[in-house]
């Protein structure tokens, strides 16, 4: 993160702001539950999260049609433009680090951590 975290706060962004900014960009509107999942965010965190960038108008809150009780977020035309900024350093780091570690150890390492996710997930009604 030492390599990622100067970039960001050039911008103003957190890491966790940007992990938002890049899903909404990614994947388009979605429901805070969604984006709090896909971010791997707890809900207070995602919320204020949200707020802070609603203030800075880089993304838009709204109801849902569906369920008036769910927030949908969406990426604002100011927020798709810092993304477009931000990224292109960002996505040169993950070049680099591939570069450095090599692709096959990267697929596997992503590989091994999404194995302990689920492990860890199927695990949780038994752990201390």
């Amino acid at each position: 993160m030492k390599n990622f975290v100067p970039h960001l706060r050039e911008h103003d962004l957190s890491p966790q702001q940007w992990r938002v900014l890049r899903a909404l960009y990614d994947d388009g509107e979605m429901e805070m539950t969604a984006l709090s999942e896909l971010c791997y965010l707890l809900m207070p965190s995602l919320s204020r999260i949200v707020q802070n960038l609603e203030k800075r108008e880089l993304v838009r809150r709204r109801a849902s049609d569906k369920d008036l009780r769910c927030s949908l977020i969406v990426l604002t035309a100011s927020g798709a433009e810092l993304v477009k900024i931000v990224a292109p350093q960002s996505e040169a780091r993950y070049d680099h680090i591939t570069d450095v570690f090599g692709y096959g150890k990267l697929e596997l390492l992503y590989e091994l951590l999404n194995e302990l996710t689920e492990k860890l997930e199927g695990d949780s009604d038994n752990s201390p």
